[in-house]
């Protein structure tokens, strides 16, 4: 079977081509990509090129599909796996395949290091090892596009679960958020803290009794708050604040008197801005944790940290990246208990339009980039649908559908743009 899809081949090196699949084997699946969500990390990829950690060395020879928050259909299962999986079976992928004997190493990931499986591509072949590692999901839900989303809500689902506090006099870590405390989330309006917010404001089990949200792009925090509303949060027994920290003097001290003086059980920090991991450090409460979340391109980052609070107030900082399987249940679950992540995405393409998206993320305001590898379409912000629409009755009719549901993308539009826009 040809494939289309987009492959890596050095730095900045990404093109659309047409291949031949092999046959798969028995250890094998044959699938179909409907979306993909273009991740920073690609971006991160692409700029790196060989000299990433989960890219391989010969990428020039041997081009690997980039793309890994994607979502699909099973079209042929191998007899190994016909036990579990059946054709017309969705999906999404948890790609981060932490095996140790692997072909492609300890890092290995779809979208970052096979030739023949990553989100950018109309078919794709899942090789066993993300079977072993049970990192294939089935996806019952409706539509596509949520399932493509599971990966980035995982993440975040992952980074709340790393999070950890002590008991004084004792050894013993307590993972988790703390129920009832309080809770800053900064630089927290791009598409990452927004499916955080989500996920806080959703969670069952346990929640912030305050949730302080910071950006310094009020257009963002207006959007955010349109989404996740203060009223939506009270319902839900957690005080939410948006913060413009541009427009305040002392931003630490204006963050803690909202504490009352105490300061944060848990931070979170979504930009890799040393002021702001640094603003993080300075708004943490006696034993509380910051997430340093967003990863850095530049390998010397660093920032002052205060180290007496380290010492005296027990203060503490981790790192997240990736979710893991079980965050990749999790975030399938909470979704089919009524969590939407449409509000993450702010631009619909086709796969024609990923490398130009991929190279230039940084640059490309909004939110998610969302992907549907087999229509022909440019990157286009859902907020132009109804100026597009003047002219191209696909584009009007979707502007109208996002605009019954909050000008969000939703399952309705997607529908209709698989049904409706021209095919790649």
């Amino acid at each position: 079977m040809k494939t289309k899809a987009v492959r890596l081949y050095g730095k900045k090196d990404l093109r659309l081509e047409e291949f031949e699949l092999p046959p798969i084997k028995e250890n094998e699946i044959l699938a179909k990509v409907v979306s993909d969500s273009i991740c920073m990390s690609s971006y991160k990829a692409s700029s790196q090129g060989a000299e990433h950690k989960r890219i391989p060395d010969d990428v020039a020879d041997n081009p690997i599909i980039i793309g890994h928050e994607f979502a699909g259909e099973l079209l042929e299962v191998g007899s190994k796996w016909s036990h579990k999986f059946k054709a017309g079976d969705k999906f999404s992928i948890q790609p981060a395949l932490y095996y140790e004997d692997g072909p492609v190493g300890i890092l290995s990931a779809p979208g970052y290091s096979y030739k023949y499986i990553g989100g950018d591509a109309t078919y794709v072949i899942i090789p066993n090892e993300v079977m072993e590692q049970d990192c294939l999901l089935k996806y019952e839900g409706k539509g596509y596009y949520p399932a493509s989303l599971s990966e980035p809500l995982s993440c975040v689902i992952g980074a709340m679960h790393a999070i950890y506090h002590t008991t004084p006099g004792s050894y013993n870590h307590k993972m988790e958020i703390v129920d009832g405390g309080k809770m800053a989330i900064l630089a927290g309006v791009g598409p990452m803290g927004l499916a955080a917010i989500n996920y806080v404001l959703h969670r069952e089990d346990r929640k912030p009794a305050l949730l302080v949200v910071t950006d310094m792009d009020q257009a963002r925090l207006d959007r955010a708050a349109a989404i996740y509303t203060v009223d939506f949060a009270k319902s839900r027994g957690i005080e939410l604040h948006y913060i413009n920290t541009g427009n305040i003097d002392n931003s630490v001290k204006e963050l803690r008197d909202m504490t009352e003086g105490t300061g944060y059980d848990d931070v979170f920090v979504f930009a890799p801005v040393r002021p702001v991991v640094e603003q993080g450090d300075a708004i943490l409460g006696f034993d509380g944790c910051l997430n340093f979340f967003a990863g850095p391109n530049d390998p010397d980052f660093s920032a002052m940290l205060n180290f007496y609070n380290v010492h005296y107030a027990y203060t503490h900082i981790v790192g997240t990246s990736g979710g893991n399987n079980n965050d990749m249940v999790e975030a399938l679950d909470v979704m089919s208990k009524g969590l939407d992540p449409a509000g993450l995405v702010t631009h619909i393409g086709g796969l024609n339009a990923v490398a130009d998206t991929t190279n230039n993320l940084p640059s490309i305001p909004g939110g998610k980039k969302l992907i549907y590898t087999h229509i022909d379409m440019p990157l286009t912000p859902i907020a132009d649908f109804g100026k597009l629409g003047e002219f191209n009755d696909v584009y009007r009719e979707l502007a109208e559908i996002c605009n019954r549901n909050k000008g969000l993308w939703n399952l309705e539009a997607e529908a209709y743009l698989l049904s409706n826009m021209d095919k790649f």
